[in-house]
């Protein structure tokens, strides 16, 4: 019995050499296996603009999601984020006033002042 192989989906996204660091960083004061830990990136419906992102250090990929490997770093993606975020770059920016992750999607047709939620 022969079995169809469903084409590998896939996503473009990239973490700038900041964020990487930063999340490299929270990896590290995680207590979980470095062997399989990685970025979890996801859309959400919520926001003032509709969606909002979600990132947080996961111990292991979903049985659904994707997985980009980036200098080391595991990112695993949801099939319904992934629509959203392909082509998105990650970057850790710090200033004066404060410091965290940005988000560079081209998908992204608005967005509001707080820079955690955007429109597609």
């Amino acid at each position: 019995m022969s079995t169809t192989q469903r084409p590998e989906a896939t996503v473009d996204i990239k973490v700038t050499d900041a964020a990487l660091e930063q999340v490299q960083s929270f990896i590290k004061e995680q207590d979980i296996p470095a062997e399989t830990a990685g970025l979890r990136v996801s859309v959400m419906p919520g926001g003032c603009s509709g969606f909002k992102y979600g990132l947080e250090i996961a111990e292991r990929p979903m049985d659904d999601d994707l997985t980009v490997n980036q200098d080391g770093l595991r990112i695993y993606v949801d099939a319904f984020s992934a629509q959203y975020l392909n082509g998105t770059e990650i970057d850790y920016v710090s200033t004066m006033q404060a410091s965290g992750f940005t988000f560079n999607n081209p998908n992204s047709t608005g967005g509001c002042g707080c820079g955690e939620s955007f429109t597609a």
